[in-house]
């Protein structure tokens, strides 16, 4: 994929470690001049809300009706209830349907309407993911897959929640791998009908919202059949309930009971015993068949019709990567509010001292708090790009597989960041962190499937590692082998040149004197891109270079070549997304006017970058990018950013926009200062009072 533009960085004569320098003030140290820049909080919000801010807005406005927040500790059958009746009243006001064109009552908006539904994570994520299946899964494969005709028969109702529906992709036996499912569709020509079969227990579908209680209808993927000949997985509308929610017949349904979170959705399992629907049922956008069994579609190839249609669904990927970095965004607000309140220790003044002032403290929660504002920045780029796919402004094949690679690269990282950002969170909130009321635990719950549904996350990164080797291999489309041979020695002595000492020698030299000019003359941001850029680039060719030595073997040995090297491909996949989001982060520095913001989001964006960095230490020091002395460096660098980004912390967390209606954690309300206020003015006037006992060390 492309990489994005980076930001200008001027270079100035060196000046003393106390100043600060104009081109990259993240990597001076720590001086008046530094400590006087300040965040312009209300000019940085907009900024994050991205393009479509107003729906953001207008979605936070009306998730502060307390009727749409989560009830911590609600018996799950209740939160059903509960997170159904709230979809209901999404409807009510028009928030279904923004996706659909006007003449079916909606806006019109791909990129808003995504951007609408992150935002309900916030209230309750259970709402958020309902809202998913309902709006984004079972009424978009109707709009995505179908046509004029089904949008007339069943999009107005799918839209204003009179017809509840599921989305009947997963099997307890294929889960990511859609292209094996159990589940025919096979074509009847006498009475053109499709007859739905769940052929063997492990083709139920599985783990499907709206399946256990409320969907009135499921849009059904199955394998289809037509003269004897299957045309591979198409998607057809199954009516399951009637009226009063009974089964129709042929209709298994089963509950898939509590789960570990998001118990506010009713998940559940569908079985199909040679259930008929209409030929008119099948969702025939990309594929059809006439009345006498002929089948016919504008794609001609297979594979590339299945991935177009299931392409069409990408937005799941899209909405969960925007809606686990808003879960992070309010993690760290609780957790940094908290810190900046908390006291604990006698401190150097005499008092206790505020836990945010630890530099651990600071360790675990600022380079978590730059990741997620990459994470921001990205997910507006994805959102922008889906936008342009969907509305048909950019819909070409290339965008559509952009598209697809980079929501595939993203969705696994933010969820990953999630789990351990909350994880981290809720730990540094202490005791209070694990209090229900305070909300880190069961967002917790409630995002851990978001590392294993819409594609599991190492599955979506494999997908990202083949595409990866697709353009590493189009290199040398049309040459001979020995082009990859060269290609191979130059690689050799490229790792040779950088193992061998010439480029540390140079690092050594430049690195002598004081960590900040150490950083500072190797570690700028354009320096950063390199480094990451660098590795996705080195990896991508080691494995590709790898496998194509070993096409000529026969498939069993090519299938353990694949297999030796496979976590190598899925951590070079893992490094592209790292890169993309540090690409992001340096593109929306440009749109930032305010000195002062841009500052302090430079010396956030390098944060992120050097913790990247840190994480991969190993590689780039075996691989000769770095010598031991520069290495080190990084990590110390690491800690005075923190310790620079400590007085900002506040307005940071602050800027992503959340109000107490939205953030609803006690320890993040003021409640903590009130009670740290109460205690210092205790023992205030117990010493002036005279009356203070005398420690026993004094005592002594």
């Amino acid at each position: 994929m492309p990489q994005s533009p980076l930001i200008t960085v001027e270079r100035t004569t060196p000046v003393a470690d106390t100043a600060v320098r104009p081109d990259t003030a993240a990597l001076a140290t720590v001086s008046d001049d530094a400590l006087d820049a300040r965040i312009d909080v209300e000019g940085l919000t907009p900024i994050l809300l991205g393009k479509w801010r107003d729906i953001r807005l207008e979605a936070r406005e009306l998730i502060k009706d307390e009727a749409f927040w989560r009830i911590e500790g609600q018996h799950y059958l209740e939160h059903r209830e509960r997170v159904f009746e709230q979809c209901r009243m999404l409807a009510q006001k028009g928030a279904g349907g923004r996706a659909l064109p006007k003449e079916y009552g909606g806006l019109d908006t791909q990129g808003g309407n995504l951007a609408g539904f992150e935002e309900l994570v916030l209230a309750d994520p259970s709402l958020q993911i309902k809202s998913g299946v309902q709006w984004g899964l079972f009424a978009s494969a109707i709009f995505q897959l179908g046509t004029k005709k089904h949008y007339d028969r069943w999009l107005r109702d799918a839209t204003d929640m009179i017809l509840p529906g599921a989305f009947a992709m997963t099997e307890t036996g294929h889960g990511s791998d859609v292209q094996a499912i159990g589940t025919t569709a096979t074509y009847d020509v006498e009475k053109q009908e499709f007859v739905i079969h769940t052929p063997f227990r492990g083709a139920y579908k599985d783990y499907l919202g709206n399946a256990a209680t409320h969907g009135r209808a499921a849009t059904v993927f199955a394998q289809l059949i037509t003269g004897g000949v299957n045309y591979g997985v198409h998607c057809f509308f199954v009516p399951i309930r009637d009226e009063s929610g009974e089964n129709l017949p042929g209709i298994t349904s089963e509950d898939d009971g509590p789960k570990g979170g998001l118990n506010g959705i009713d998940n559940g399992r569908l079985a199909f015993d040679h259930v008929r629907v209409p030929r008119e049922n099948l969702l025939n956008r990309y594929g059809d068949v006439a009345a006498d069994g002929t089948y016919s579609s504008p794609i001609k190839s297979p594979g590339r019709r299945f991935f177009t249609m299931l392409g069409a669904l990408v937005q799941g990927r899209v909405s969960l990567d925007g809606a686990a970095t808003w879960a992070s965004a309010l993690a760290l607000k609780i957790a940094v509010t908290y810190g900046n309140e908390r006291r604990q220790f006698d401190g150097a003044t005499g008092e206790e001292t505020l836990i945010l002032d630890y530099g651990k403290h600071q360790r675990r929660l600022l380079p978590r708090l730059a990741q997620t504002f990459a994470q921001a920045f990205a997910h507006e780029e994805l959102l922008q790009k889906f936008d342009g796919v969907f509305s048909g402004e950019a819909d070409t094949d290339e965008n559509r597989q952009d598209l697809e690679t980079l929501a595939a690269a993203l969705k696994p990282l933010s969820s990953w960041h999630a789990l351990d950002t909350i994880q981290e969170a809720r730990e540094a909130c202490g005791g209070q962190g694990y209090l229900a009321e305070n909300r880190l635990v069961g967002l917790h719950q409630d995002l851990d499937v978001y590392a294993t549904f819409e594609g599991d996350n190492n599955v979506l990164l494999q997908l990202v590692g083949k595409r990866l080797l697709g353009d590493f291999g189009a290199q040398f489309k049309g040459k001979d082998q020995r082009a990859l041979a060269a290609y191979a020695a130059k690689q050799g002595a490229s790792k040779f040149f950088h193992g061998a000492g010439l480029r540390r020698l140079g690092q050594t030299v430049a690195d002598f004197g004081s960590t900040a000019r150490s950083v500072e003359f190797g570690l700028r941001g354009e320096d950063q891109h390199h480094l990451l850029a660098d590795r996705v680039e080195q990896m991508v060719a080691d494995v590709g270079t790898r496998l194509n030595a070993a096409r000529r073997l026969d498939p069993v040995e090519a299938q353990r070549v694949f297999n030796e090297n496979q976590v190598e491909l899925l951590e070079a996949a893992r490094a592209h997304g790292e890169l993309l989001q540090w690409e992001a982060f340096s593109d929306a520095l440009d749109q930032i006017d305010d000195e002062g913001t841009r500052t302090v989001m430079t010396w956030v964006r390098d944060l992120f970058g050097l913790s990247l960095i840190e994480r991969h230490l190993s590689w780039h020091i075996i691989n000769g990018r770095l010598s031991t002395q520069r290495a080190s460096a990084v990590t110390r660098y690491i800690d005075r950013l923190c310790t620079r980004l400590r007085p900002h912390a506040q307005d940071l967390v602050d800027a992503f926009g959340f109000a107490p209606e939205h953030v609803r954690a006690p320890i993040a309300s003021g409640v903590e200062s009130e009670r740290q206020d109460e205690a210092r003015a205790h023992y205030r006037r117990l010493r002036e009072s005279g009356e203070a006992p005398t420690p026993e060390k004094k005592a002594r």
